[in-house]
């Protein structure tokens, strides 16, 4: 009994030593426990990353034809094809206005719903619901409601107002309407959880002080509300950009819709490209970091302190 006692003492001691060493030297073994995180990053984050960058410095034979052999022979093609470069546009004419727009229609109904009324709650579930429906099922109701054929279509024929058809899927405002579908719930949830972190004591000493909803809006709501309208412009925005299952099913994806997510599909399943893929979602990327850093220093000219809200 004695020699086990004591040699159960001795691991004891030699491990409380070893972690106290440890600690003595800034390491801290609870950190242990990040490891699987972090192979986890590396193996589906930074290796896939790197190794896509790694692409676009390997240009195809038929690049390479046209361009030369040069290492950014692939980010010539992109700069310098019509096509592909047009590209870019069409999804920001797409990104923008409908992230805009998501934003500036939660701000209303957000006001509206932070005050407790009857229905609220049933109110508030129809906002959201679209959450649930997906992208496909959203473009498969568009094209159900609204095509041709759809139901709107036939009333407004039925009672007189249209004599054809109106074009509201397969272009440019189908991919929109799916865009505000899907991307409306996001925006409301966001904004409606940084308005109620706002201290409504604020707003009511400004009232008190004379100040008319505007003004309070302008100079008090809006300053606080500045991160979480920049936060979740951004977040719309991405969401909006990497469009592609919308611009296929309820747009005209060689059109008015040739969105970049459906080139860099076109250059990876059609062409077999995989560098000149590569070199378009790098190029998604970056454009998107562009509009990200333009909507933050916004965020800090308008407001310098701290998130008023919750989200």
């Amino acid at each position: 009994m004695t020699a086990p006692t004591i040699a159960g003492h001795k691991s004891t001691k030699s491990t409380a030593s070893l972690r106290h060493r440890l600690a003595e030297r800034g390491i801290d073994i609870s950190l242990l426990m990040l490891v699987p995180a972090l192979i986890f990053a590396l193996l589906l984050f930074v290796y896939p990353f790197s190794y896509g960058i790694g692409l676009t410095f390997q240009p195809s034979a038929a690049i390479q034809k046209q361009w030369g052999a040069g290492a950014f022979s692939n980010y010539v093609e992109f700069f310098k094809d019509p096509f592909v470069l047009n590209s870019v546009w069409l999804t920001m004419k797409l990104a923008l206005p409908a992230a805009l727009f998501n934003v500036l229609a939660s701000i209303p109904m957000a006001f509206k719903l932070r005050r407790r009324f009857r229905g609220k709650k049933f109110l508030t579930t129809l906002l959201v619901l679209p959450i649930a429906l997906g992208t496909v099922l959203t473009a498969q109701g568009l094209l159900i409601f609204a095509g041709r054929q759809g139901w709107l279509n036939r009333f407004l024929e039925q009672i007189g107002v249209i004599h054809q058809p109106l074009a509201l899927v397969n272009n440019y405002l189908g991919v929109f309407f799916s865009l505000v579908i899907s991307g409306f719930p996001f925006a409301f949830l966001l904004i409606s959880s940084y308005l109620s972190g706002i201290d409504p004591s604020i707003e009511a000493a400004a009232k008190t002080m004379g100040a008319n909803w505007i003004q309070r809006f302008r100079r008090v709501i809006l300053p606080l509300l500045a991160p979480g309208l920049a936060t979740t412009f951004i977040l719309t925005f991405v969401l909006a950009f990497s469009v592609f299952p919308s611009a296929r099913l309820v747009g005209d994806s060689m059109g008015s819709t040739r969105v970049m997510a459906i080139m860099a599909y076109r250059a990876f399943g059609e062409q077999t490209d995989y560098g000149m893929a590569s070199t378009i979602a790098i190029m998604m990327g970056l454009v998107e970091l562009v509009v990200i850093a333009v909507v933050l220093m916004w965020r800090s000219f308008l407001y310098k302190g701290s998130t008023g809200g919750k989200g």
